[in-house]
């Protein structure tokens, strides 16, 4: 069966090694890019959309499952002449935890070094998933793996901590400002900052937003982003575009913020 792929792994004797054995395994694969960290593997990915996607769970940047999910969220369904969402096979040196919620999820790993026995099996499944796809269903695959994601993530996500933030310290000027959690209505992204934004203002800190989420109390505060956390209870609406994109609006701010795919599940009424 051909096929094309793209790897994703930062370590090149690594890269090569997988290129090798796939080689051996799957004499019709064609290998379109060898990248070395997730961000290169979601720009490739989105730019040349191979049929099956190598991803290194341990990545810089971007980790391996944060470069899915930003694929996930960036992958151009409903375009016409757009290919269906990749195949996708994690690398992992994962103790065993990790790789039974892998296994639980129905996601095909592998595990390094590499042994060409586990590629085989690997190989046949991912052949076995390609030829049960129809081309005209672009959004089948990525709608399954949406589902592995929110899965895969489900635990950090519903995570609360045991003694959730109270107070946020923020740096204005040569000031530490400290403000409280119940005035927060959105924690965004920006570059090596994070905004904080409240009814009123907006402040800035430096604690990255995948480090500051798992101290928020998750029944408060939604990830409706990679981006973007909202408080729950400051949601005014949500609305859906004719593309079937959701946003969604909040009391006190005059902007509206996207919901990404894979968090719209939190709103199944819409």
């Amino acid at each position: 069966m051909n096929a094309t792929a793209l790897i994703a792994e930062d370590e090149p004797l690594l890269a090569a090694a997988l290129q090798a054995e796939l080689a051996r395994a799957w004499p019709g694969l064609q290998l379109l890019a060898t990248v070395g960290n997730g961000a290169a593997a979601v720009t490739q990915t989105l730019a040349l959309q191979p049929q099956v996607l190598f991803l290194d769970i341990r990545m810089p940047g971007l980790s391996g499952l944060e470069a899915a999910v930003q694929l996930a969220e960036e992958w151009p369904e409903g375009v016409p002449g757009a290919a269906p969402f990749p195949a996708i096979v994690f690398v992992t040196a994962y103790d065993q935890y990790a790789v039974q919620a892998f296994e639980a999820q129905a996601v095909d790993y592998l595990l390094k070094p590499v042994q060409p026995e586990r590629l085989a099996r690997t190989v046949q499944r991912v052949q076995q998933v390609l030829a049960q796809r129809n081309p005209a269903e672009v959004a089948a695959p990525l709608e399954h793996t949406l589902t592995q994601l929110r899965a895969l993530l489900a635990p950090a996500m519903a995570a609360t901590p045991s003694e959730p933030l109270r107070v946020i310290q923020a740096s204005v000027g040569q000031q530490i400002r400290l403000v409280p959690i119940d005035e927060v209505l959105v924690f965004e992204a920006a570059d090596k900052y994070v905004r904080v934004l409240t009814a009123s203002e907006e402040l800035l800190i430096r604690t990255p937003l995948k480090d500051l989420t798992p101290q928020l109390d998750a029944s408060l505060f939604w990830q409706i982003h990679r981006g973007t956390v909202v408080r729950s209870t400051a949601i005014h609406s949500v609305s859906r575009d004719e593309a079937g994109k959701l946003s969604l609006r909040l009391r006190g701010r005059t902007e509206s913020w996207p919901v990404s795919r894979l968090y719209a599940g939190q709103f199944k009424a819409m």
